[in-house]
């Protein structure tokens, strides 16, 4: 059925854009996914930057969202976009690591201090030398958008050392640097499709994931994981990539503005990540899910192993996170 959506989506685009081409207005209609569901903060922000593009281009752009995976797993639309089948998708990090080498930086542990940090680094100099690489494959970033800090889930056991996640069996997004940190911790990790998790973990196929707070709430966890681990362990953005193919065919002036309701709903996404935490917290504490706070020291001494072996296999990677440090 994806696949069928895919062709038909690719058949959509070559209309419309072809349709379009001749007419005294110029309509254009622009497919975006993402991967998770419409009660994600992602989702709504993305509405509302659908409505101020048709707004604003006084209804010659139009926004299509597909969510909760619809078109394909990440790794299948990421393709889409890069093939130019796909007009555009939200991002995840580890995804975007394959096409931006120095992007995989970004997903080491304990990395970021806060959001602040975060922000500093991402809309400065560095967060534009990440992107580096992007271009070669059809792609062009809008806007860093959120995906949040990270925490553990389980239906085994609190996690209150390190020692506690080993033998546990975790889902993680397609991302090499997310596994290896749960190696480091002795933990068993493995990928899989977000759209399929809750069943999963309901099935007992993974004991645990980890999540930002937002998608752990708006997915329900709470009700087939029973302790959440508040660690900040890592930081991943979610972010707003265009096809190429797409992007160049759109007029200067409908770019401009594409690009101006992208950076500002992508700020209006992070507001929303981090006002919402503490709400969401309590109402998944009210829910029955037993919220710990464990010292982090621990974790981040059992993680320098993963700053060690990246460091080994990337002449780049030591200078870059001394100026990310720098920016703390």
């Amino acid at each position: 059925m994806k696949k069928f959506l895919a062709i038909v989506l690719a058949l959509v685009m070559v209309v419309s854009f072809s349709a379009t081409a001749f007419a005294a207005d110029k309509t254009y209609t622009i497919s975006i996914g993402h991967s998770d569901t419409t009660q994600n903060l992602i989702h709504i922000s993305l509405e509302h930057f659908a409505e101020a593009v048709n707004e604003r281009t006084n209804g010659q752009v139009k926004i299509q969202i597909f969510a909760a995976e619809q078109l394909g797993s990440n790794a299948e639309m990421i393709e889409m976009v890069e093939m130019g089948n796909l007009d555009a998708m939200m991002l995840p990090s580890g995804q975007q690591a394959s096409f931006c080498p120095k992007f995989a930086a970004l997903s080491l542990p304990f990395l970021f201090s806060d959001y602040d940090h975060v922000y500093r680094v991402l809309d400065g100099e560095i967060g534009q030398e990440l992107l580096e690489g992007l271009e070669d494959h059809n792609m062009i970033q809008l806007a860093y958008w959120e995906n949040g800090l990270r925490q553990f889930t389980n239906s085994k056991r609190p996690i209150e050392k390190p020692e506690d996640l080993q033998g546990l069996k975790f889902r993680t997004p397609e991302d090499k640097m997310t596994m290896a940190i749960f190696a480091a911790y002795g933990a068993s990790a493995s990928p899989f499709a977000f759209s399929e998790l809750y069943l999963a973990l309901q099935q007992g196929t993974f004991d645990g994931q980890e999540n930002p707070v937002s998608n752990i709430y708006a997915n329900n966890f709470q009700d087939v994981q029973k302790y959440l681990t508040m660690v900040n362990y890592q930081y991943q953005p979610k972010d707003m990539i265009f096809s190429l193919s797409t992007w160049n065919k759109l007029p200067a002036d409908l770019q401009e503005i594409i690009q101006e309701c992208a950076l500002e709903f992508g700020a209006e996404h992070r507001k929303a990540i981090r006002d919402n935490e503490a709400t969401y917290l309590a109402e998944l504490e009210a829910a029955g899910m037993e919220v710990g706070y464990p010292d982090t020291a621990p974790f981040i001494e059992q993680a320098q192993s993963v700053y060690a072996d990246f460091y080994a296999e990337n002449d780049w990677a030591e200078d870059l996170v001394a100026r990310i440090n720098e920016l703390k």
